[in-house]
């Protein structure tokens, strides 16, 4: 029998690399000896801002060495080194991405922290155990630590050849499918803004600054790399971006970049309902509602996204509606700044009360239901209406109703009922809305809002005696019917009463007689 020598070798080695035990004894003996990535001073020419000719793509590069930034890796969240250092050991090249190293260069703390890599989301599932592969219009790597997941994403190269498994644009240019591979230059080409075509190399700890990163992240410019109209329609959301951005790090936005916002702004009627969740949260609950919304309204961004608002502030830019949306963002970012909750089924309740009043009023005047009723067949319409273009989970549109019926129910409640009211779940929440309507209407809103805030605010035994004030009120319950009284009963003498009730005058009655 004649054995290959290669053959036995490689079935040793694969019995050995299967052993746990030498598995652990190799991995101690790479800590134990491996060398740490050094740093290498660069040249002048690698320091100052190379042409695009010197780039393999089309935007120029900066590298900036460890000792001319100012990002450590103790600012960097320990999994995500954990992340950089296995991809870089395994032989891939592994870089920590835009808004984590933007923030870091700020003195901004980030929220988290994002890699990119030339490894594909296979490769870095067979390096990652907790890993998992999601998304379909952009494939990306979660690696999940428990509740922190750091998001590895595949280097982006530019379309080629129309293969719709890995890339697909609709008529308007949005792109729907966008899995094409490329080197770390087309990826940076592919980034939204200059200011996040920023990468830290794990390897040696510089930064590669493309297209002026660095100089625009100093100037407080914020410019949208690549032709503005193509790359608004390729992702629209890009518009909200910037505006979030020009905010949150105080940046202008450039003129070239703004030029087509206005135009293009339509555009965010297409995007999935359920994406702009989630974009709609980091615009008003980050601390810069208020600054986000005048923003968004300059460049008419707002009406796609709350179009039933936007009708009622376009007939009254400076009425009832358009106070109650800035007190709703100013009362929204001071609770952020004072680290107190928000919460999306407050903020839609109270941004779409008056769209919910108008509605109401127009149901009441074409069925002839009661503005009672009226207001519980509107809130089925407003929030599936609204839900079209944001979709708002159940689990804060039910919550949102709650707070709208209540507010039914305060002008009723003044009395011994109010005790009642305030056991309900979402009693706060109503209170809050009741406070910011008085504000804006005035009148009987005001006055009902302020008898309101005396009862919460006083304590058990002053409670007790403001209700039963409340009671009496000459107004509680003014919209009730009118209780029918009845007959005084006849005098001992048999004498009629002195003030005999009215008699309804129905013709039973006149035979009766």
């Amino acid at each position: 029998m004649v054995y290959d020598s290669r053959q036995i070798f490689n079935q040793i080695t694969d019995h050995i690399s299967r052993c746990p035990i030498f598995r652990r004894i190799s991995q101690f003996c790479k800590q134990l000896f491996e060398d740490a990535p050094k740093t290498t001073a660069p040249t002048q020419a690698q320091i100052e801002p190379t042409t695009p000719e010197q780039s393999s793509g089309a935007l120029s590069l900066e590298l900036v060495p460890r000792d001319a930034h100012t990002i450590s890796r103790k600012q960097i969240s320990e999994n995500a080194l954990k992340v950089l250092y296995r991809l870089n050991k395994s032989g891939f090249k592994a870089y920590l991405v835009g808004g984590g190293v933007r923030d870091l260069l700020l003195g901004i703390e980030p929220k988290d922290f994002d890699v990119v890599t030339n490894a594909t989301p296979e490769e870095i599932k067979k390096l990652f155990r907790n890993c998992r592969v999601v998304g379909r219009r952009f494939r990306l790597a979660h690696i999940v630590f428990g509740r922190d997941v750091i998001e590895v994403a595949t280097f982006r190269g530019h379309h080629g050849e129309s293969n719709e498994k890995v890339s697909k644009a609709n008529a308007e240019g949005r792109l729907l499918r966008d899995n094409v591979y490329g080197e770390i230059d087309e990826d940076a080409e592919r980034r939204d803004f200059t200011v996040n075509a920023l990468y830290y190399d794990i390897s040696d700890y510089s930064i590669r600054s493309y297209g002026g990163g660095m100089t625009d992240l100093k100037a407080g410019t914020l410019r949208l790399i690549g032709d503005p109209e193509t790359r608004y329609r390729e992702d629209p959301v890009r518009m909200l971006r910037a505006v979030r951005f020009a905010t949150k790090l105080n940046m202008g936005i450039e003129t070239v970049t703004a030029a087509p916002i206005k135009q293009l702004a339509p555009l965010l009627k297409d995007i999935p309902a359920a994406r702009m969740y989630e974009e709609v949260l980091k615009l008003f609950f980050a601390g810069k509602a208020l600054a986000n919304f005048e923003l968004m309204q300059e460049y008419k961004l707002f009406a796609p996204l709350f179009p039933q608002v936007a009708a009622l502030l376009k007939d009254d830019p400076k009425g009832t509606t358009m106070k109650m949306v800035q007190a709703i963002m100013k009362s929204t970012d001071q609770r952020v700044n004072e680290d107190k909750p928000v919460t999306p089924s407050f903020f839609y309740a109270a941004l779409l009360w008056y769209p919910l009043r108008q509605r109401a009023e127009d149901i009441a005047v074409e069925s002839g239901l009661t503005l009672y009723d009226a207001f519980f067949a509107a809130m089925g319409d407003v929030m599936e209406q609204q839900c079209q273009t944001i979709s708002i989970p159940r689990r804060f549109s039910t919550p949102a109703k709650d707070i709208w019926q209540l507010q039914l129910r305060f002008d009723r409640s003044q009395g011994t009922r109010a005790f009642k009211l305030m056991e309900h779940p979402k009693f706060r929440a109503a209170y809050d809305l009741l406070l910011l309507r008085g504000e804006v209407e005035a009148g009987n809103v005001a006055k009902s809002a302020a008898w309101w805030q005396q009862f919460v605010e006083a304590d058990e035994t002053e409670r007790l005696a403001i209700a039963r004030s409340g009671s009496k009120s000459p107004n509680r319950n003014r919209n009730a019917t009118q209780r029918r009284r009845r007959p005084r009963a006849p005098n001992a003498d048999g004498s009629a009463p002195t003030s005999a009730p009215k008699t309804s005058g129905t013709p039973k009655a006149k035979a009766a007689e």
